[in-house]
């Protein structure tokens, strides 16, 4: 067999990639196997399990390639110096990728990803990777801005990390049910939303009331 370069190779597993997106897109995981993404493909079985043994193999391989996406959106933040202005570039990052019409293929497939979680732990162990890495930029973002005085202490950065994570997989799920979302209104209503929480007051503690 000729040998080919590296950067054939790596056409070869995008090309593999790519049909499998398509597919799982389509018709989910349980509704597509190896030999619907080997025709998507266009190449041969042999080619195609010679880079991927199984259909759980380009699950996995899907997951690291949307965690590497992420990691460049969440890149941005490394742009700015503030901590706060940089949450906020987090974003407007992820509220560009969630209109980005190059993205709906991927996204359709993680939301897909989240209920095969429920079944395969190898998908689960990316599908929770996922969530762990902007989790712990979030909360060192905020951790920081405390530390500099620009955030109030009376709030709890991972617990703040978890919620807007929850929000940005509502807003993805509403994305690939192919909901209308105002996503200037909605970063507005975020900027507003981080405004009160940088601004938190210690709760008030209800007085005793003094027995008769």
């Amino acid at each position: 067999m000729p040998k080919i370069s590296q950067a054939q190779r790596d056409a070869r597993q995008h090309q593999i990639l790519d049909a499998a997106l398509a597919c799982f897109s389509e018709n989910g995981f349980h509704q597509t196997g190896m030999a619907d993404i080997v025709k998507r493909s266009g190449l041969s079985h042999g080619a195609v399990y010679l880079y991927f043994q199984s259909k759980d193999d380009i699950i996995e391989a899907l997951a690291v390639d949307r965690h590497r996406q992420e990691a460049i959106r969440s890149a941005v933040t490394d742009q700015v110096e503030e901590p706060i202005a940089a949450l906020r570039a987090l974003v407007r990052a992820y509220a560009r990728w969630l209109t980005d019409p190059g993205a709906t293929l991927i996204q359709r497939v993680g939301v897909n990803g989240w209920s095969e979680a429920l079944r395969n732990e190898r998908v689960r162990a990316g599908v929770v990777e996922g969530i762990e890495a902007p989790r712990r930029l979030i909360t060192d973002l905020i951790e920081s801005a405390q530390s500099r005085g620009l955030w109030s202490r009376h709030t709890n950065p991972d617990a703040i990390a978890r919620t807007l994570i929850a929000l940005f997989q509502g807003l993805l799920l509403q994305k690939v049910w192919n909901q209308p979302l105002d996503i200037d209104a909605i970063v507005g209503t975020v900027d507003q939303m981080l405004d009160a929480l940088a601004t938190a007051q210690a709760p008030i503690k209800p007085r005793k009331q003094k027995r008769p």
